[in-house]
Formats: C-alpha cells, sequence, structure tokens
C-alpha cells in the first residue's frame, strides 16, 4: 500500500531537512497513521501552497499535510478530523519598533507592511480586522517572506504563532509576536485533506486519528516541535 502526500516548506509543520527528506510534526504525524493503517510506501511530494488543493484534487497524489480548514477550501476538497488548532502572529524585528501585536494594530499604522502567502487564511484575518491591500505584500512562500523580513522590505510576517516561534530560534534578529486568543470554540483547526472520491483512504485515516490524537505518545511527538497542550487540547475535545 503506498500513499503519496504533499507537502510545503513551513516549520515547524514540515519541511526538507539536512539529508533532503521531508521532516516536521504533521510529516511525522501522517507517517504514525499511515503505517497503522497499513501503508508500506509513504512518498512525499514538495509543492506550493496554491497547488495543494488542485494536486490532491486531480489525484496527483492522495493527501496533503494539515493547512486550516474553511468553507470555501471544503467546496474543493474533504477533509479529516482536525489534528490541531493554531493561533495567529507576527514575525517582526526584535524589539518591534511599531509595536505590532495584532491585525487591528497594524491597520491602524498606514506606514507599516505586512507579509503574506496568497490564499493562506491570515490575508482574510487581516482584511477583516481593516487591514488595506496597499498594506500587504505577497510572497510565494514562507522563506521568501522571512528572507523579505531581514532586508526590512515588509514590517511583519502573518503565520501561525507556533511556526513563527520556530522561525524566530533559527534568526536572532528576529521575535514572534502571538496574537490574542480567541474563544477556543471559534479558534481555527487543521486537517489532513483528501480528493473527494477517496472515501476509503480518508475514512481509514479518521478512524486512526480518533484512536491516536491526544494520546501519550501524539502529545510526546509533538512537543518535540514545539506545540502546546493549547494546540491539542481544544482538537482532541473535538475528535468525535
Amino acid at each position: 500500500m503506498k500513499v503519496r502526500i504533499a507537502y510545503i516548506e513551513e516549520p515547524p509543520f514540515y519541511w526538507t531537512g539536512s539529508d533532503q527528506r521531508a521532516t516536521g510534526a504533521d510529516i511525522e504525524l501522517a507517517d504514525v497513521v499511515l503505517r497503522a493503517i497499513g501503508a508500506t510506501s509513504i512518498e512525499h511530494h514538495l509543492t506550493t501552497f496554491e497547488e495543494f488543493l488542485p494536486g490532491v484534487k486531480e489525484g496527483r497524489w492522495d493527501m496533503n499535510v494539515p493547512i486550516f480548514v474553511t468553507t470555501e477550501r471544503a467546496e474543493h476538497v474533504a477533509f479529516s478530523v482536525p489534528v490541531w488548532t493554531l493561533g495567529d502572529g507576527f514575525l517582526v524585528h526584535r524589539g518591534n519598533s511599531k509595536a505590532l501585536a495584532s491585525y487591528a494594530a497594524l491597520a491602524a499604522r498606514s506606514d507599516a507592511r505586512l507579509g503574506v502567502i496568497p490564499g493562506q487564511v491570515q490575508i482574510h484575518a487581516a482584511k477583516s480586522a481593516g487591514v488595506a491591500d496597499s498594506q500587504l505584500v505577497a510572497f510565494k512562500d514562507q522563506p521568501e517572506a522571512v528572507a523579505a523580513l531581514l532586508a526590512g522590505k515588509i514590517d511583519a510576517f502573518a503565520a501561525t504563532a507556533i511556526g513563527n516561534r520556530d522561525t524566530a530560534s533559527k534568526h536572532s534578529e528576529l521575535e514572534a509576536v502571538a496574537h490574542e486568543a480567541g474563544k477556543a470554540a471559534n479558534s481555527p483547526v487543521g486537517a489532513f485533506s483528501f480528493s473527494k472520491g477517496n472515501h476509503a483512504l480518508l475514512q481509514a485515516v479518521n478512524d486512526q486519528l480518533r484512536a491516536y490524537l491526544g494520546s501519550a505518545d501524539h502529545r510526546k511527538l509533538v512537543a518535540k516541535y514545539g506545540f502546546t497542550e493549547t494546540e491539542i487540547n481544544g482538537v482532541v475535545a473535538r475528535k468525535g
């Protein structure tokens, strides 16, 4: 049984390691789950964010690593049960001279520029808080956005708080600023995604996720990558 799974470069969730192999919290989670349902071969396909949904929908691979679940995305693919719940945050220069601690704070600074990746949920969140289109600067992926931030071309980069913590740990010039958490029931969740016609794989993965999420082994696995109880407990409560 061979399963092909697509990923992008976004630590600590998934990225290409120094040995040129896919690694990360969600890569390991997928490996545990897929091996448990009988996969004997797992192929990792590095792709771009905009190709995630079309690629799995067209059968170029069998599943995607977890991304945020949205109503719009659910029109094109089938999502598994949620595997994490994450809050947003900014990656900024150390000292955060413009005091950019939320989308609203950035919107209030007309001279502030925010790096984003097209298609990701942070764009909607920013615009909903009043950030103007003229303040948004689009990049193809996270490494390109971080390079622009380091070069002073933007003032902040919007991504998940946990992802920003990981990136900041690798760059002494940067720091991560987490946004204030909203109500737990409304926190965005991430899940694996599949072609809507791939019912057998989706059901098998869901059955194994329901048995595994929240277990001691699961918590130990993701803790290595900086996941806290907050990012896990929110989905454990709704995995049924």
